[in-house]
């Protein structure tokens, strides 16, 4: 596996944005906007793998739940009080709560002395309400994140609106271009299994990839990644597919998650490809993405089901900003189009990218086995996808620093 170099070491996800392990999580609150911002975090997609309870009552309630029960992995509890008494009502929790149980407490004072004394006594963290969901996310992350560890990669999703609306050639441009032009480690996966172009694109069909990471992946670990790999230049690898249809393709739905799971252990950014298909694996993909981009063209086809996964993702990722939207193909002549403005604005979202149709740069890109920015990096097209990269990354390429021809003549000159 190619080693992130300095300049993206601090490309990734961020802290709020690594998943929660399994754990059983309980909250005993006092007020309701403390229960709310506990609930719309337990919706979150990074604790989608927690159980987590909301109840009233506070520290009290808590006391008598859990007299002669096991606490749970994780204890969130909301005190009226400050100082002394708020001391004292812990303690009476720490009669019955577990060792192993980690306790974050929720107060109404900013009081230093109150947290130096709640540190002192074993609590995991203090927080001052109100909550802000993805602040507390980030906590619960923390407890859970080993300090050494190293940071996990951005996944960025690409899902397309309809068959042939170009989501595939994009990702795959887009990939390119963060791993070339922006500097990043990245790796692009195809989970199009049987008809997916990656390896055409890069002018390389593997014979092995993805498939087998999907049909063992306790197995996948970074020497089996490394031999699935294939790498294109200093920053990018691809995942591709060997697109054979003479054999089944039933790999369970958290195969998918545990091979995403492994590329971002060692890849700062990845370009996940999507099929145009609709299964319990694909929704999961999508909403656990850190960055979501949908391709869609000016047709109605393509706004009712555009229409339909934005109001999905928005129901299902309340904490996360709004998928990117790239209208696609715009301009094909004779082809009556849906205006990009009335399209976006049946969406309620500013289009990340207008695509202008391109069919000659794309076809001689794709039966190249090369991308746009490589064979026309100065076309509209490369300029867009450029742009695309920068959006999604929100990086900008570095200029190159040339020496002053003066500077460098004398540098070369020994000193007498």
């Amino acid at each position: 596996m190619v080693k992130s170099p300095e300049k993206d070491e601090a490309f990734g996800a961020a802290p709020h944005e690594r998943p929660v392990p399994r754990i059983s999580l309980s909250a005993f609150v006092e007020f309701p906007d403390t229960g709310a911002a506990l609930q719309r975090a337990g919706s979150d997609r990074r604790l989608a793998k927690a159980h987590v309870s909301v109840q009233l009552g506070g520290i009290n309630a808590a006391v008598e739940h859990f007299q002669g029960q096991v606490t749970p992995n994780l204890l969130l509890v909301e005190t009226r009080l400050n100082g002394q008494a708020a001391l004292d009502e812990l303690d009476r929790l720490a009669e019955v709560c577990d060792p192993s149980t980690k306790v974050i407490v929720i107060g109404r004072v900013n009081d230093v002395e109150l947290y130096r004394e709640l540190m002192r006594r074993g609590a995991s963290e203090y927080l001052v309400a109100p909550l802000n969901p993805l602040h507390l996310i980030e906590v619960i992350s923390g407890l859970y994140t080993d300090p050494d560890a190293q940071p996990i990669g951005r996944v960025i999703a690409f899902v397309g609106a309809r068959g042939g609306s170009g989501s595939s050639s994009l990702a795959h441009n887009v990939g390119w271009c963060v791993a070339e032009e922006l500097s990043i480690n990245t790796t692009i996966v195809d989970f199009d299994l049987p008809f997916g172009t990656t390896g055409l694109d890069f002018n390389d069909e593997p014979s092995q990839g993805v498939t087998e990471a999907l049909s063992a992946p306790e197995r996948l670990d970074d020497v089996l990644l490394d031999r699935l790999l294939v790498k294109r230049g200093d920053h990018l690898s691809i995942f591709a597919t060997p697109a054979a249809i003479d054999r089944d393709y039933d790999a369970q739905a958290d195969a998918y998650e545990s091979v995403l799971d492994a590329v971002r252990q060692s890849t700062p950014c990845v370009i996940v490809d999507l099929p145009h298909l609709w299964a319990p694996w694909v929704k999961t993909t999508l909403v656990a993405a850190d960055d979501i981009v949908i391709v869609a063209t000016p047709d109605l086809a393509s706004l009712r089901n555009a229409k339909n996964l934005v109001e999905m993702l928005r129901a299902s990722r309340p904490n996360d900003t709004p998928p990117k939207l790239v209208i696609n193909q715009v301009g094909i002549a004779k082809r009556p189009e849906i205006p990009a403005k009335d399209f976006a604005e049946t969406l309620g979202l500013e289009p990340a990218m207008i695509m202008p149709f391109e069919p000659a740069a794309f076809g001689n890109a794709a039966n190249n086995g090369q991308m746009i920015n490589e064979i026309a990096p100065k076309s509209p097209v490369a300029v867009n996808i450029r742009r695309l990269a920068e959006a999604v990354t929100g990086r900008t390429p570095q200029p190159v620093q040339k020496a002053s021809p003066l500077l460098s003549f004398f540098a070369g000159k020994k000193k007498a």
